[in-house]
């Protein structure tokens, strides 16, 4: 039986971020073979996350990540079971190292076929699930291209949004992140109206209508009244219309265009957890 070093030890914990114990057994049973401990370890991940596919992974963190141009970015969610693990530093810089990684990719499907640290994304979790007992996944793949990018990730990791402007002008780096913490704290359902899917103007109509009907109003008076109520909702949930938290005498938009006149929002996103 080969001779296990704690430097060996080190070296496979380094390389897989199992624990110390778990490293030295997968030695002792590779009999010193470092790759085949490697892939001790791997095996022993996929059992764990076969044993754990069913469980919920609600939590996590999410990560925003834009290119050194300012013109693409990316959110990743890093879910796991347990806001313990969610919290914990190793996971955190785990969640970050792939929000880099994701960058360079345009959907997660191409992203979880990555390399990442000699394996794909896809083994990383697998591999990362055996080490911390949980289920741990990639939940969201966001991305966003603008003429200018800009993030904000909310205290804890829990929120993570992108906002794109329509130009890279000076100031835009301000509004971009203003905006981002808009988007962050107002949760819009879409940037403006055009954007809000027909399912949801249909409820809040029926809403409204059925909200009239409770108040007596007639029949005839419905439709009108219904639709200036469905103004009010844009207002609220539609980013570039919702009144900006910073300075509630004006808009997003209103806000935006007093960095420029010439500046737009283009588009967001946003991914929440827990």
């Amino acid at each position: 039986m080969a001779k296990i070093t704690a430097a060996e030890v080190n070296k496979l914990r380094k390389t897989t971020g199992a624990g110390m114990m778990d490293c030295k057994n997968a030695l002792v049973e590779a009999d010193g073979d470092f790759e085949k401990a490697i892939e001790i370890l791997r095996k022993k991940g996929q059992k764990v996350a076969a044993k754990r596919a069913d469980r919920d992974s609600s939590e996590g963190a999410a990560i925003a990540k834009v290119n050194t141009a300012n013109s693409s970015g990316v959110i990743i969610s890093l879910n796991c079971e347990t806001d313990f693990v969610a919290k914990n530093e190793t996971f955190v810089t785990l969640a970050n190292d792939l929000a880099d990684l994701a960058l360079g990719f345009d959907n997660k499907d191409a992203f979880m076929d990555a390399s990442f640290n000699g394996m794909t994304v896809a083994e990383k979790l697998t591999e990362q699930t055996g080490v911390i007992g949980e289920k741990i996944e990639i939940g969201s793949f966001e991305k966003l291209n603008a003429p200018f990018v800009g993030s904000y990730i909310h205290a804890g990791n829990k929120i993570a949004t992108l906002v794109g402007l329509s130009a890279a002008v000076d100031g835009a780096a301000g509004a971009a992140k203003d905006v981002a913490m808009q988007a962050a704290a107002m949760n819009p359902v879409a940037l403006n109206e055009e954007g809000v899917d027909q399912s949801i103007i249909d409820k809040e109509i029926e809403i409204a209508k059925d909200q009239l009907r409770q108040e007596g109003k007639p029949e005839a008076m419905l439709e009108n009244i219904a639709k200036g109520k469905l103004k009010r909702f844009f207002k609220d949930n539609t980013l570039v219309n919702q009144t900006f938290i910073k300075d509630n005498k004006q808009s997003v938009a209103q806000y935006v265009k007093s960095v420029d006149s010439s500046l737009e929002v283009t588009g967001f996103s946003r991914v929440a957890l827990g």
